[in-house]
């Protein structure tokens, strides 16, 4: 599904990312999983047309949109739940979720309605909280309508950085388990976290980012017992 060959970016003098490559096949949980500042923010930011890139391709379905205008990277089916969860806070709950289905309000308005439905079934919270301004939520709440609203836009591909970020544990394991929930039906999943340990338990697959390189690959089984991965992301 997406293809990410010999990718460099920079910001000024720089070096973000250092030509790595790393690949994502449809139904799949895959995570980059790494230090503060080892480029796996910069990385999905890339892939969705926010930061551009100096060279290399970013493949999706076939497809390059290495350089594909970001909105147009969304109709493609590529969502991304970005990292602090970016909601609109002056907005409601209702209209946040709206402003992702704007593309096809108007000519699909049954199929919007169960994309709520289906949004409401994975967060009963965000019905009772409808209309809410998002800045009033707590923080896992606001997490769940980050992760509401990219379901909102019926991607193929949904990019998730740091979904654990500032959450008490409890929310933590919640959401963990819902992004399993929506790779159940049928969303391919990229996931940035720095919860390795629960990165790994539900990903399919990982890569480890060190200072903008891929220094580690391999099946998260076997991430999990690797002794650099363990020592480096796992130790109590």
């Amino acid at each position: 599904m997406l293809q990410v060959s010999n990718l460099f970016v920079s910001y000024g003098a720089i070096k973000a990312i250092k030509g790595i490559s790393f690949r994502v096949e449809e139904g799949e949980i895959v995570t980059l999983i790494g230090a503060n500042g080892a480029g796996k923010s910069t990385t999905l930011r890339t892939i969705s047309g926010i930061v551009k890139a100096q060279s290399g391709s970013v493949t999706f379905l076939g497809k390059d949109i290495l350089t594909t205008r970001a909105d147009k990277i969304v109709e493609m089916g590529i969502a991304h739940v970005p990292e602090g969860r970016r909601i609109f806070a002056n907005l409601t709950v209702e209209e946040n979720l709206q402003l992702a289905a704007w593309l096809r309000f108007t000519r699909e308005r049954a199929a919007v309605k169960r994309d709520f439905e289906r949004v409401f079934t994975l967060f009963p919270r965000l019905k009772e909280r409808l209309a809410q301004r998002a800045g009033t939520l707590s923080g896992g709440e606001q997490q769940m309508l980050a992760i509401g609203r990219a379901l909102m836009t019926r991607g193929k591909l949904m990019l998730l950085d740091e979904p654990s970020m500032g959450l008490a544990p409890i929310l933590v394991r919640e959401i963990f388990k819902v992004i399993q929930e929506i790779n159940q039906q049928g969303t391919t999943v990229l996931l940035v976290e720095q919860n390795a340990r629960m990165a790994l338990r539900i990903a399919n697959r990982g890569y480890v980012l060190q200072t903008g390189s891929i220094v580690i690959q391999g099946e998260a089984k076997d991430l999990v017992n690797n002794p650099d991965v363990r020592s480096a992301y796992l130790a109590a």
